[in-house]
């Protein structure tokens, strides 16, 4: 057991020496390998291997003379690295962006007072103050510690926390460390690169980011598609050798025809997409830290969530008091001191009631939590039930202590499940405890009645236990306190207790937590509460939010069960109380087991092990640890439920929105491939040039598929069952549709083509160019949704779309009739009859799909209540 004694003067830094030591010593940081710098990003757009085959095409046209296609490809080639940078770089700097909203902060004590900074703003000299959970913000030298062990196998590799004690000399912090339980204080010695960690990060190189599943489903398909475009552009270069054509006119062409056929951009597009997504989601108070959580949010079956704080406000408020004797109502609401303690319909103050203020005590000295003014009103710093508990003991006019009279704390752990402070009394020392009734009626030998210690004997306790749940059943948090006169201090200080009595608190839920419940049960997702709190309190509130479990488990039933009892469980509507952290793990690991996406929230440091386990961990980022964040996917800004449910839409939509531009581009160079190899085995001339082929799939396909990117979420998105998490992007029906559409705009570019050619090659070539451009550009339309039409969804609800589709028909206006683009693209100028054609043939593509989606049904033709119930 650690020991530790406050200094006396503890007032901190004044505001004057922290400007001067920041100046001095700079912001407490180390300079990490940021990400990949401008320069790397642009040379990054033309390193592909299909973009050195267009380098290639470009010597190859320009050894031969041809200037025209040199420029054109060169052109081409440079446009495209341009908007792939602009892209990229947009994705680089929005992670950054993100990242540096999480950056840590630390709580200190300047001019007296405790303040929450940037961590990056502590300076040498600064009094840092820590607890369990809490990351070491730099090495700092102890002047307080209680009971004190730090986990620094972020160090030293060793994976049991140490103990940290003055009296043995363990009396420094290193930066990096995280504390696992108990309390401390301390003097910062050095910050930022002049730290141990500092110093060890100098000599290590940065690691690269993760690869998501999505990436590497695409970089499968990149690949397919390359084999096959190698297979087809060797096909169509050797037919045409075959037929007779020119030599260097099929091998450009073959080029050509195998990047039409690879959408090489489309994992850069899909990184694009999600970073894009990401920034989205901290508009709704969502902070991902791992990109690959963006796509897996959208597969999550299952949502394991604490209670306090996520589902309901965490502004925990004393509302009963029970003693032996008496019952007592709180008035006021938050952490406000405002109200009063009162007893049959009186007013009471602590000095008028010994009972009430022996309890009163208790509650305010067991305890860290501490209320300030600010302005007008009250900032509580701690945790919620302490912090209520203090506000409780103002209400009553109970003084603060004098915590320079605190010389032992035994702080909360989730064995114990209680708190004691120990102090000096006079020439002896008295303890206070706190903690979860059962646990402190544990070590309770006494009860205080009528003023007089009297022997606790079987039936006291059976009284107090059933008040206890009556209490509870009320949906209520209830605490015991305690408290024990000492002549020293024992090695178990903690037994032979004299019972003082109950303080109820509620901690309301949140207004808009209920509606988010039903919308994730309406998606297919199941919610599950695990708590710690007691199984009367924790059914209470879950029945209040909709949730009416058929089953409560406490954590001590979880821990008698058998993995297939508890996987048994698990499929019927089950509650968890009374949890311990290192339960989570295993109900996570129950689930996946079943094939759940599991989602879990936490916020201690203690849940980092199922936040880590879980395929989304989600912490708390106003009440969670350090620990915590570091091990999560997605950190919650507002610690609301109702969060965690919007970013689950927001990750349906992405996944939703890549496979739409997915299936887009894929036909759209399915069109081009049929009109090409078609061509040239009816023996045409070619119907598209090498230029027109790269214009086609290089410039203006790709913005309408970042456009596209961006369509909102479907109405019927979150009516849907969760995706399996091997779901392909393309599947089955997806290449019908590619097929479908590849087989309607290359036979009708074809025949376009055949049409015009009694006015001339030149004119019938460009008559199919523009064909298949309008073809595509049209085409976007029918995979804005790939259930619901248009005209339900809203023909202008993505103006980039409407954007995107206008400037690309610019662009293929400017290719037909600017001498420049003429040039570059062998183009001639079309007329009235041609573009009155190619719309009267581009109207099915836009019609035909629609009236498919009307006949078709838009969704699961039962509700998910019957089909989907347990998924």
């Amino acid at each position: 057991m650690n020991a530790g004694i406050k200094p006396v003067s503890a007032a901190g830094l004044s505001a004057i020496e922290v400007v001067d030591r920041q100046q001095r010593f700079g912001p407490n940081e180390i300079k990490v390998e940021a990400g990949a710098s401008r320069y790397a990003v642009l040379m990054r757009q033309f390193t592909s291997p299909l973009v050195l085959m267009l380098v290639a095409a470009a010597g190859l046209a320009a050894w031969i003379g041809d200037i025209i296609d040199t420029v054109a490809i060169l052109l081409v080639v440079l446009l495209n690295g341009i908007l792939g940078f602009v892209q990229e770089w947009r994705a680089e700097t929005a992670i950054f962006a993100l990242r540096r909203m999480l950056s840590p902060v630390a709580r200190v004590r300047r001019d007296g007072m405790e303040q929450i900074v940037p961590a990056r703003d502590l300076v040498p000299g600064d009094a840092v103050l820590l607890e369990a959970g809490d990351r070491v913000p730099a090495d700092i030298r102890l002047v307080y510690a209680m009971a004190l062990r730090v986990d620094e196998s972020v160090l030293t590799g060793e994976s049991a926390p140490l103990d940290k004690s003055l009296a043995e000399g363990e009396n420094r912090l290193l930066m990096g460390t995280s504390v696992a339980a108990g309390r401390a204080e301390g003097v910062i010695t050095v910050t930022g690169a002049e730290t141990e960690f500092g110093k060890i990060a100098g000599l290590t190189a940065t690691a690269g980011g993760k690869i998501t599943n999505l990436q590497r489903h695409l970089g499968v398909l990149a690949r397919q598609m390359g084999i096959a475009a190698l297979f087809l552009s060797a096909l169509v270069a050797g037919l045409g050798i075959f037929v007779g054509r020119p030599v260097i006119e099929m091998v450009m062409t073959g080029l050509s025809l195998a990047v039409a056929i690879v959408p090489e951009g489309l994992p850069a597009v899909v990184t694009v997409t999600l970073a894009l997504g990401a920034s989205a989601m901290v508009r709704q108070k969502a902070l991902v830290r791992r990109l690959q959580a963006v796509e897996t949010l959208g597969a999550a079956s299952v949502i394991c969530t604490d209670k306090t704080g996520t589902l309901t406000e965490n502004k925990m408020t004393a509302t009963v008091v029970r003693t032996p004797d008496r019952r007592y109502t709180v008035t006021g609401t938050g952490y406000d001191p405002a109200g009063h303690v009162e007893t049959e319909g009186q007013r009471i103050r602590a000095a008028d009631d010994a009972a009430l203020s022996a309890l009163l005590n208790a509650a305010i000295t067991c305890n860290n939590a501490r209320l300030n003014r600010v302005g007008s009103g009250w900032e509580m710093i701690g945790e919620a039930t302490e912090g209520a508990l203090v506000t409780l003991a103002y209400k009553g006019w109970v003084p603060e202590p004098d915590r320079h009279r605190v010389v032992l704390e035994l702080p909360f752990d989730s064995d114990r499940r209680r708190m004691s402070v120990i102090l000096r009394d006079g020439s002896g020392h008295r303890l206070y405890a706190k903690g979860a009734p059962e646990a402190i009626l544990s070590v309770s030998a006494m009860i205080r009645r009528g003023g007089h210690d009297q022997p606790m004997g079987s039936e006291d306790k059976a009284a107090l236990h059933d008040l206890y749940e009556q209490m509870a059943a009320e949906g209520l948090r209830v605490i015991a306190l305690a408290t024990r006169d000492l002549a020293d201090i024992p090695d178990t200080p903690e037994e032979n207790l004299v019972f003082l009595g109950f303080v109820g608190m509620i901690d309301p839920p949140r207004p808009e937590v209920k509606a988010a419940i039903a919308g994730a049960r309406a998606a297919g997702i199941r919610v599950i509460m695990i708590t710690g709190d007691a199984p009367q309190t924790a059914a209470a509130i879950a029945r209040d939010l909709g949730l009416a479990p058929e089953l409560v488990l406490t954590g001590d039933a979880v821990a008698a069960m058998t993995d297939d009892d508890l996987a048994a469980a698990l499929e019927r509507e089950v509650l968890f109380a009374r949890t311990a952290p290192g339960q989570k793990l295993r109900i996570v690991e129950r689930l996946q087991a079943g094939g759940k996406v599991v989602a879990m929230t936490g916020d201690g440091v203690n849940d980092a092990p199922a936040l880590k386990r879980a395929d989304i961990g989600v912490a708390m980022g106003q009440r969670g640890t350090d620990v915590a964040k570091d091990a999560a996917d997605l950190v919650l800004l507002d610690d609301n439920f109702a969060t965690i449910v919007g970013a689950i839409r927001e990750g349906r939509r992405q996944f939703d929105n890549v496979r739409k531009f997915v299936r887009y581009l894929l036909s759209s160079n399915a069109g081009e491939v049929i009109a090409i190899l078609a061509n040239i085995l009816i023996g045409g001339p070619l119907v598209f040039l090498a230029t027109q082929i790269l214009w086609m799939n290089l410039v203006t396909d790709g913005i309408t598929a970042v456009a596209l990117g961006v369509e909102k979420s479907e109405a019927a998105q979150m009516r849907r069952p969760p995706r399996r998490r091997d779901e392909p992007i393309v599947g089955k029906a997806g290449l019908l549709t590619i097929l479908a559409f590849g087989l309607y705009t290359g036979g009708a570019s074809l025949w376009v083509f055949q049409h015009f050619m009694h006015q001339g090659v030149d004119i019938a070539r460009t008559a199919a160019f523009t064909a298949m451009v309008v073809f595509e550009k049209t085409s976007v339309f029918a995979f804005r949704s790939l259930r619901s039409p248009c005209f339900r969804i809203g023909w202008f609800s993505n103006p980039a779309l409407i954007l995107a589709f206008l400037a690309m028909l610019g662009l293929q206006v400017l290719a037909v009739y600017w001498p420049p683009l003429q040039a570059l693209l062998h183009t001639t100028p079309l007329g009235w009859d041609h573009w009155a054609l190619i719309a009267l043939i581009a109207a099915p593509i836009l019609l035909g799909p629609e009236l498919i989606k009307v006949l078709l049904p838009e969704g699961p033709a039962q509700p998910l209540e019957e089909n989907h119930a347990r998924p």
